[in-house]
This record gives C-alpha cells, structure tokens and sequence, in this order.
C-alpha cells in the first residue's frame, strides 16, 4: 500500500518540478507562474478576507465552488434520473430500442459548447441554463452505459429466472438492473467528469458565478495565478466526487467483489 502511494506521487512531483522551471525561465516570466505564487494567490482565495468586497479573488473560493458544486449535483441528478430508466429501457426493449436509440446517438456526438447558444436563448443568463448543459453531459455517458449494461445481461440468468415464472418487471428489476450495475457505474463516473466541463463551460457565458466564471474572469484581467488556482480547484473536485462513486460503487456491488474471490 504504501508503495503505491508513492508511486502515485513520483508523476506529480515532475509536474511542479517542470512547471518550476517554465515558470522560473526567463522566457515564460511574466506568462507563467511558478507554483510557489499560485499556493500563495489559491491560500488568498481561500481565506483571505473579502474586506469590502473590492477584490473578487480574496476569501471567495468556498462560495464559487459550493455555486458550481451545487449546478453539477442537481444536473448530474437530474441526468441519473433520467439516463438509468432510460437506458435500461433501450437496452431491455426491443420497442423502446427502435424509438429512442436512433435519437440518442443522433444527438450524443452534438458537443456541449453547441448547445450554449440555445441554452441562452430558452433560459438566459440563469442557473438553468448551466443546470441544462451539465444534464446533457451527463445523461448520453449515464444512458448509453446503462443500454450496454442491459445488453450484455447474461441469457442463462434470464432464462433461469423466467423458468421460475418471474414476470417481466420482477426480470428487470431483480435481473437485469443488479447485472448492469456495474456498466451503469462506468456511464456515472465518466458522466460525472463530463458534467464538470459542462459546468466549468456553462459558467464562462450563460452564468455570473462559480469556477468557471472566476476562470474566465480571471484570465480577462491577466490573473494568471488564479487561473491556475482555479484548474487545480476544478480538478480536485472532479477527484473528490469521483471517488465518492467509487466508495459508493463499492458498497452497491460489494456482492460482486466478494463473488470475484
């Protein structure tokens, strides 16, 4: 265990010694900034105090990240609550398959920065609007993982079950929905990555706060430091909540961990 640990370090540490040096030469002096300034400029944000509130990067970090936290939870919400049944549904009927899918996969390679312009236009510069993108981000990785999932469920577990006189609701809910659970955690995480670029895209434009508004302000006013800082915030979010589904991931299949041994 702990050789992994540090094995885990060992790519880390060449990054901020290479970023040391880039931002230590003479030629991106200026550009760049070392990680020494950006600590310093992330600690700022943190806990510096907001005073009167003149300087938008002191004592403000806690608000924007609970502002974009709070957009990915309810959109990534709303995309779990609709790409699981739906998936399932794709996946289980043969019916359901030939009305939606063809849809799905129309739509799915559409990216998110297409559909701003019309997240303005129905919702204008609000939360929704951001919520919006952040369900799309989430729901075609959550929906096609659960189809695959529910295709993949082995015949011999279906038939054994339908020999045993379960219904077609008993078959799904007791057969099919625990064999795709492992897909269907694949299509959260990878959904859930994807619902963070959402929200970090969403509040450049369509919203006036959150990382990803700080971002872009950020780099307008030439605070290089800050945008750093914020990449490093957004990317140890996105960590965070990953590996909130993996311990949740091993709870649900625990099961299937203990059936593997």
């Amino acid at each position: 265990m702990l050789k992994q640990t540090l094995l885990g370090f060992i790519v880390p540490i060449l990054v901020l010694l290479i970023w040391q040096a880039a931002g230590s030469s003479a030629r991106f002096a200026g550009i760049v900034p070392t990680p020494w300034q950006v600590a310093l400029s992330w600690y700022d944000w943190i806990f510096g105090s907001p005073g009167l509130g003149l300087n938008p990067y002191l004592g403000t970090w806690v608000s924007n990240v609970s502002y974009s936290a709070m957009r990915v939870f309810q959109g990534f919400a709303l995309a779990m609550l609709v790409g699981i049944p739906t998936g399932l549904a794709i996946g289980w009927s043969r019916l359901v398959s030939d009305m939606l899918d063809p849809m799905v996969q129309g739509l799915r390679p559409i990216p998110i920065t297409a559909w701003l312009p019309f997240s303005i236009a129905v919702f204008g510069i609000r939360d929704m609007g951001s919520i919006f993108l952040i369900f799309l981000g989430g729901f075609y990785a959550i929906v096609v993982n659960t189809t695959q999932g529910a295709r993949d469920v082995d015949r011999n577990l279906i038939r054994a079950a339908s020999m045993m006189g379960a219904t077609s609701s008993q078959l799904l809910r007791r057969v099919v929905l625990p064999a795709a659970m492992p897909s269907i955690f694949t299509g959260l995480r990878i959904g859930l990555g994807i619902a963070w670029t959402a929200v970090i895209v969403s509040e450049m434009v369509a919203v006036k706060s959150g990382l990803g508004y700080v971002l872009w302000d950020a780099y307008y006013v030439g605070r290089m430091d800050i945008v750093l800082a914020d990449m490093v915030s957004i990317g140890l979010m996105g960590y965070i909540s990953d590996r909130l589904i993996v311990l949740i991931e091993r709870r649900v299949l625990l099961w299937r961990m203990l059936q593997n041994h």
